[in-house]
């Protein structure tokens, strides 16, 4: 039996604080990982490549991403983005210089992607400056804090993903 498919997917902007924290997460993944059959990568904003991707048929796509959900900074969820309109969203409809994930989801579906379990690993920024003029570069330290908390989620996320809907896929014996 071969292995699921799985795509792990970071998104942000680096040069906009805390919207840098799902690259941070993959960076951290990436360094310690025990996964070696999923493809952890970091889209940053290119919404075309992660579209592309996306048509690979992937059994599990965990994407992280910052969310603003009216929380505390710093608090992470776990979501299952409802994936049920494929046909309103097409790819001339991505904007190349930020990147929605369900807007991208949606268009990969229209293109004939299909997704088995789709999930959303995202952490509550903290608020920006009210001086719109000057963007924090870096990530705040409510959200810098949350990086272990999330990359453990995903490293949970996957192992409860391999035991219960997919047993051939085994965490390494090496590394992390």
């Amino acid at each position: 039996m071969n292995p699921p498919r799985i795509l792990i997917a970071g998104i942000g902007n680096i040069f906009l604080g805390d919207d840098a924290f799902g690259c941070e997460v993959i960076r951290e993944l990436l360094a310690r990982s025990r996964f070696n059959d999923a493809v952890i990568t970091d889209f940053g904003i290119r919404g075309i490549d992660l579209l592309y991707e996306l048509l690979n048929q992937w059994d599990l796509v965990i994407l992280i991403d910052a969310c603003a959900r009216g929380s505390t900074p710093g608090t992470i969820y776990l979501l299952e983005p409802e994936l049920d309109s494929p046909a309103e969203h097409t790819p001339a409809q991505i904007d190349p210089h930020s990147l929605d994930p369900v807007r991208v989801l949606r268009a990969a579906q229209s293109m004939g992607a299909t997704f088995n379990r789709v999930l959303l690993i995202a952490c509550e920024p903290s608020p920006l400056p009210g001086d719109d003029k000057e963007f924090p570069t870096d990530l705040s330290p409510a959200v810098r804090a949350a990086i272990p908390s999330a990359v453990a989620l995903v490293e949970s996320t996957l192992e409860k993903f391999c035991t219960e809907f997919a047993p051939a896929l085994t965490p390494a014996t090496s590394g992390g």
